[in-house]
């Protein structure tokens, strides 16, 4: 059913298909069904219309939850068994630019033509089932059944599947019989849904575990740490916690994600790996010498090694601004644009996310995990990287924040996470720049998509709420009012008029200057005007607050 369309047309026939299946306009609106027991009964019928009931259950899967780090530790895992020598697929959300990210066969997203057929086939099938009484499934329910369909045609060792929200009631918990199932550091996110206490949420995310299945987890806080217990000790299984990788056990490697939390979630990924092995009578004819515990065998580390997930602890260099500067300017005025992504939106995840900018801004520019907005190799140590880190140490830096969040979120305490624990390191920032995203939870998009240009009637009243707030918690008060009125673009020069001060004041010291812009694209132009303005400066910006937003700038300065 791909209608006889060109292969570029069909991709976005199926993302018109795709978005037809979103339920919600925005998070706030998400249906209560997700709570209830109909939302697995009809995945149930789903897995059943497409013939896949008795393949699901013959997939040796990870099956993985948890309020962050549940991503990552499904990346370290799929990584790992992939250089044990076996076929791996990996099921991960949410997409940052294209849909296919979410599906990944041997470390590598899904190819379209293959995208296209496995879509069309799962789509047709169901198209032709629906009822009154069962309707086509939602987004999620759809990419969920769309990636057993994948690894199940495409024959893979192990399924690694990370759940997409809570546990208990989630689309992925149709898995009835996995190898080994996972829990990541849970902490308080998705409270409309899950519940506004720890116990709560781990109530939820416990809600995977299941009978004759070994379960892992991290250390907890006790109120989620007794839940899980308290769950594993009724289905009679046994319960681990797996403690953080010890960088001694490395062997002078840095694991392919940054950030001193990855050491927790690789840990995790190392014993459900281990586990794996061992269920599935691969681990003695893999290690014959069996398992060290003082050390980690060398696939494992090649896999932690060289993991890798976009938007999680991530530096790029604007090549863009780079090459603008050494094609123009004098050799001695190479500005610099360097953006540290991070899609943390939870208080726990925005203190990592702090941890983590503060160490690499303060000295450790130099390190492996920053490679180039053209995806240049972050290990080959070439000449281009060598210039733009001898060049660095000249510089004056300045940190920028670009930010938003969903309404749903809670600035007034991820704010004061982010700015406080920047600040125990030494590092403040001198402008913060509020945005809306350009994506739209009404469409699923992929890198080619059009993304609309409609900056005069964006409505900016969330981000000026947002940089009230920031100004209240950085000086006391609020800024001088600040209208959408005033926000409006003098066409001419491509800015609002009141962008001029804040622009010529990055240059001297003072700290703490807020602004909201109309539109991604103009920000991401302004920084790059900045340092063209400004050579003897570099602006490390750090993007967070919205897995969307990190996407969103990706696609801008990856094009």
């Amino acid at each position: 059913m791909r209608n006889n369309l060109p292969q570029s047309s069909s991709y976005e026939s199926a993302l018109e298909a795709l978005s037809s299946l979103i339920t919600q306009k925005s998070r706030g609106t998400m249906a209560p069904v997700i709570r209830s027991k109909t939302k697995l009964e009809r995945m149930r019928k789903y897995v059943e219309i497409l013939d896949l009931v008795e393949c699901v259950k013959k997939l040796k899967i990870i099956h993985v939850a948890g309020t962050k780090g549940k991503g990552s530790t499904c990346t370290f895992s799929e990584a790992i068994l992939r250089e044990c020598g076996l076929r791996t697929g990996l099921f991960t959300s949410p997409h940052l630019i294209d849909v296919r990210e979410r599906f990944r066969i041997n470390g590598l997203d899904i190819s379209e033509d293959k995208f296209l057929h496995y879509f069309w086939a799962c789509w047709r099938q169901l198209t032709e089932s629906v009822t009154e009484h069962l309707p086509m499934p939602a987004l999620f329910q759809f990419l969920t059944l769309l990636a057993f369909k994948i690894f199940i045609d495409e024959e893979v060792d192990v399924a690694i599947i990370e759940v997409g929200l809570g546990g208990m009631y989630d689309s992925t918990n149709v898995i009835e019989e996995p190898i080994v199932c996972g829990i990541t550091s849970l902490g308080m996110d998705h409270m409309e849904l899950l519940g506004n206490s720890l116990s709560q949420i781990a109530s939820h995310k416990a809600g995977i575990l299941k009978p004759r299945v070994p379960a892992f987890t991290v250390p907890q806080l006790p109120e989620a740490m007794d839940v899980i217990q308290n769950k594993a000790r009724e289905l009679m299984i046994p319960l681990e916690v797996a403690e953080p990788l010890d960088h001694k056990k490395l062997d002078g490697l840095k694991l392919g994600m940054s950030g001193d939390h990855q050491l927790v979630n690789s840990g995790l990924a190392v014993s459900l790996c281990k586990c794996w092995l061992q269920r599935t009578g691969n681990w003695e004819r893999m290690f014959l010498n069996g398992f060290k515990v003082a050390k980690i065998p060398d696939a494992f580390l090649r896999g932690l090694s060289t993991a890798n997930l976009s938007g999680r602890a991530q530096t790029v260099y604007d090549c863009y601004a780079s090459s603008f500067n050494s094609s123009t300017q004098s050799e001695n005025s190479n500005g610099d644009l360097i953006f540290y992504l991070d899609g943390a939106h939870s208080p726990e995840s925005m203190e990592a996310c702090a941890n983590w900018f503060s160490s690499v801004v303060k000295g450790n520019h130099k390190s492996l995990h920053c490679f180039s907005a053209e995806n240049v190799d972050r290990d080959s140590g070439n000449d281009d990287v060598k210039v733009l880190q001898e060049a660095e140490s000249t510089k004056l830096s300045k940190q920028i924040l670009l930010f938003n969040c969903m309404e749903m979120r809670d600035p007034e305490i991820l704010f004061p996470r982010l700015v406080n624990t920047c600040a125990s390191s030494g590092v403040h920032f001198s402008k913060a720049l509020f945005v809306p995203t350009m994506s739209t939870y009404s469409k699923v998009s992929s890198s080619n998509s059009v993304t609309s240009s409609d900056i005069i009637n964006k409505d900016l009243s969330w981000q000026l709420n947002l940089q009230k707030l920031w100004e209240k918690i950085m000086h006391g008060k609020e800024p001088d009012s600040i209208s959408e009125k005033d926000l409006k673009l003098d066409h001419e020069r491509g800015l609002p008029p009141l962008y001029e001060d804040f622009h010529s004041s990055l240059s001297d010291n003072k700290f703490s200057g807020s602004a909201v812009m109309p539109s991604l694209p103009l920000a991401i132009n302004w920084l790059r005007d900045c340092v063209r303005e400004s050579p003897s400066i570099r602006l490390q910006v750090l993007v967070t607050g919205s897995l969307h937003l990190v996407g969103d700038v990706l696609k801008l300065i990856k094009r």
